[in-house]
């Protein structure tokens, strides 16, 4: 393959290597001069942290509030991730209507919008990923698809349509958008508050497990929209922003292998080896075996592996394009026999397969001597060169590779 040739693959298969394909950081936040601050947003995203510092200065944490912590940590994030995400952002499997109702009201704990809300949103950012109408648009910058999207109120007009149809559809969901300040307050600090009072630490389960939890669960799924999409590897992908990382992985409770799911969002899966850690997944495997979700999706093997193969394929033709393989062939000037003749009496050219080699540069380098080399100037060394019978060597694929660099011209037909 010629270098040009090589060159223009890479281009039309858009061959980047993921370091050159990361989102550039501009800002903190990406304001215009029409955005508007959202205020309610703005106070919570500010206000709960440091509530959260005076708790942690002012209030001993307990063992049993911090095991409750955990608990709520664990709850309200997958409310998250295994329902609004998963369950009815992506519809990748279903659920009992007990599970509906726990991860719903965990979601609205967790104190990120309602699930119509946000799987409105995550949708449109499915649909128009890295463009001006994804809503977390990751190519603004790490802050903006962090949290910064969040500090400016949306205009309807600018982001993306999603169908939500189904979400409409759906009373549970309806009656959490209706209710969802009450639902979210309540679940969110009051419940924490109270449970932590029966050991006598009302005001460590409304700290730890309420709003420092809160914290923690929001940085946690926010790294899905900046972390996710600005570190890792890409192995199935390289079209949009997203990466596979075990250590976002770990950071957002399984949804770390975002490339993975941003070639295949309708599997119930982010990690597809038993080893990966996504513990999403493995609540909904494990509800699945007694029968509490049903109708799980998941991508075939032989489809994963053909994204695989082919995003390795890119990979090796963008290599190709970076080396050397020296000039077309479509492009090298024509030269006639008698021209070949006249110029290897000052030059050192020889003919392999129809084209003019200047082996000079090689001369002295050449494995097999000097003089052997030389006796082949002026002549067609073909049969010499590919190793017509057994008595003869037969070049090496490399020795073929090397031989490109060294073209000048064609032989005239």
């Amino acid at each position: 393959m010629t270098n040009t040739k090589a060159q223009q693959l890479a281009a039309d298969t858009k061959v980047v290597p993921p370091s050159l394909e990361k989102p550039k950081d501009s800002g903190f936040v990406t304001l215009t001069d029409k955005a508007e601050i959202n205020w309610i947003h703005s106070i919570m995203l500010f206000g709960i942290p440091l509530i959260s510092l005076f708790g942690i200065y002012t209030t001993p944490l307990q063992l049993n509030t911090f095991i409750f912590a955990v608990i709520m940590y664990f709850w309200t994030g997958l409310g998250i991730t295994a329902g609004y995400h998963r369950l009815w952002s992506h519809r990748a499997y279903s659920a009992r209507w007990i599970v509906r109702m726990l991860l719903c009201i965990g979601g609205a704990a967790a104190f990120e919008g309602s699930a119509k809300w946000w799987c409105r949103n995550h949708r449109a950012h499915h649909r128009y990923v890295d463009t001006n109408r994804d809503p977390y648009n990751a190519k603004n910058g790490f802050w903006y698809s962090h949290m910064g999207w969040m500090l400016v109120k949306q205009k309807a007009n600018q982001i993306g349509f999603a169908d939500i149809s189904d979400l409409n559809r759906d009373p549970m969901i309806l009656w959490q958008h209706k209710y969802y300040p009450f639902v979210s307050i309540f679940f969110g600090v009051v419940f924490p508050s109270i449970v932590a009072a029966l050991w006598g630490d009302f005001w460590g389960g409304y700290f730890y497990a309420g709003t420092l939890r809160i914290v923690f669960v929001h940085h946690a799924t926010f790294f899905v929209n900046s972390l996710a999409h600005s570190f890792g590897d890409k192995h199935f992908s390289d079209l949009h922003t997203s990466f596979d990382s075990v250590v976002t992985a770990v950071l957002t409770l399984g949804e770390g292998y975002h490339n993975f799911h941003h070639e295949f969002p309708q599997d119930y899966r982010n990690g597809i080896k038993f080893y990966h850690y996504d513990p999403t997944k493995w609540l909904i495997s494990g509800l699945a075996k007694v029968g509490l979700v049903y109708n799980l999706k998941w991508i075939p093997d032989g489809e994963i592996e053909k994204a695989r193969v082919q995003m390795q394929e890119r990979f090796l033709n963008y290599e190709k394009a970076q080396v050397e393989f020296g000039k077309n062939y479509d492009n090298l000037p024509e030269m006639s026999m008698q021209e070949f003749q006249e110029k290897s009496k000052t030059e050192c050219l020889v003919i392999i397969n129809g084209i003019v080699h200047d082996v000079s540069s090689f001369v002295h380098d050449h494995p097999g001597g000097r003089q052997t080399l030389l006796n082949q100037v002026g002549t067609d060394a073909t049969k010499l060169f590919e190793g017509d019978n057994e008595k003869l060597h037969k070049h090496s694929k490399e020795a073929n590779k090397y031989m490109f660099a060294m073209r000048v011209a064609s032989i005239k037909a």
